[in-house]
């Protein structure tokens, strides 16, 4: 793959080490050539590291398999998840989580990225359903307006709601982004 193809999320082969890209600029200055500034995290280390490639250049993708799990139960070690196919089982790290540690609750399904057999990433579904556990109380004035408010939600996150939701409506989330989507059906 050319360096001016390459996008966030892409997992590329540098020094022989799978590295996610977690951010890019394609930067043309005036009279030189154009090169491609990448914010890379080694997934075997977890280290964050900037990289320059010029424009050109051909890079190695890493090739992953994708599964989908289950998502089992929570613990101090981990999250355990099991492939819904073989029934096998795995232990997600708080490394490889990440950010969406917090949305894995048992029974989600999510798709994991696998590179050499080892979980490297995961990929959360577009939308799931929570309760909110505590916000502040209904303004009678509420609306169907663009006015927000906090909410902590049964998972422990907090996100943005409207004004008209209470404590106990079950609402629409998407977990990749933390936002507030609908109220659910």
């Amino acid at each position: 793959m050319k360096a001016s193809d390459v996008r966030k999320g892409h997992v590329l082969l540098v020094n022989g080490q799978p590295c996610r890209v977690m951010d890019f600029q394609h930067r043309t200055p005036g009279n030189l050539r154009a090169f491609v500034q990448v914010r890379m995290r080694n997934l075997i280390t977890g280290n964050t590291f900037d990289s320059r490639f010029i424009a050109t250049e051909y890079l190695d993708e890493a090739r992953l398999d994708t599964k989908e799990f289950q998502v089992l139960y929570r613990d101090d070690q981990g999250v355990h998840v099991m492939d819904s196919n073989t029934f096998e089982q795995y232990m997600l790290t708080d490394e490889v989580a990440g950010d969406a540690g917090p949305w894995l609750e048992p029974e989600i399904r999510i798709t994991a990225e696998l590179l050499d057999g080892q979980v490297v990433g995961i990929q959360l579904p577009a939308a799931m359903e929570y309760t909110i556990a505590d916000t502040a109380p209904v303004m009678k004035t509420a609306t169907k307006t663009a006015s927000t408010k906090p909410a902590k939600l049964s998972n422990g996150m907090t996100i943005q709601v409207p004004e008209f939701l209470d404590t106990g409506t079950r609402v629409r989330v998407d977990p990749r982004t933390g936002t507030y989507l609908e109220r659910a059906k």
